[in-house]
């Protein structure tokens, strides 16, 4: 099978593509996320996916950071936890559609390995933009390898950041912190 992995961000890419490839699942990454706030935090991320994947030497395409489509995408819906569907949605429906572009079997996103999102909204959200796309959603629960692939990203000095990426969690957090 040839699958296509959406990536958010280092840390998290490292157990589902362990697992991908324990499975003999033929794997791409697909580095989406225009969510991410502020361009200084995307170019972050994106820096710490080249250098875990150049390492694994796993191909990974960087698409094209537009965080207009992010606003658009949640509208004037900006509360918990309307936003995250709409942001997990763009995300996912571009993931299929380039998976069906370029001729991928399925698509996946490591979005699934992360214990603070909606595992439930998130495999609905994959099913519907893989009807929609014309491929099919390789949904896998991940979770299981979070706490481990974070601990080794902080070992091998991969970044990994303090919130989930978009302006509104970064405010979020920042009122956490002072709290």
């Amino acid at each position: 099978m040839n699958v296509l992995l959406h990536i958010c961000c280092g840390p998290c890419l490292i157990y589902p593509l362990q697992r991908l490839m324990a499975q003999g699942v033929k794997a791409k990454g697909f580095f989406y996320n225009p969510n991410i706030h502020p361009l200084s935090e995307y170019n972050r991320r994106k820096e710490a996916v080249i250098g875990l994947s150049s390492g694994l030497e796993f191909e990974v395409e960087y698409a094209r950071y537009n965080p207009l489509e992010f606003s658009q995408a949640i509208g004037t819906d900006q509360s918990l936890p309307q936003r995250c569907m709409h942001c997990w949605k763009l995300r996912l429906d571009e993931t299929a559609a380039f998976a069906k572009k370029n001729g991928f079997d399925a698509f996946t996103s490591t979005l699934l390995v992360s214990p603070y999102q909606n595992q439930e909204s998130l495999q609905e959200l994959g099913i519907q933009a893989a009807k929609q796309a014309g491929v099919d959603f390789y949904y896998e629960d991940f979770r299981a390898g979070f706490r481990q692939a974070h601990n080794e990203a902080r070992a091998k000095g991969i970044y990994c950041q303090k919130y989930c990426g978009c302006n509104y969690s970064e405010s979020e957090r920042n009122i956490r912190v002072k709290k």
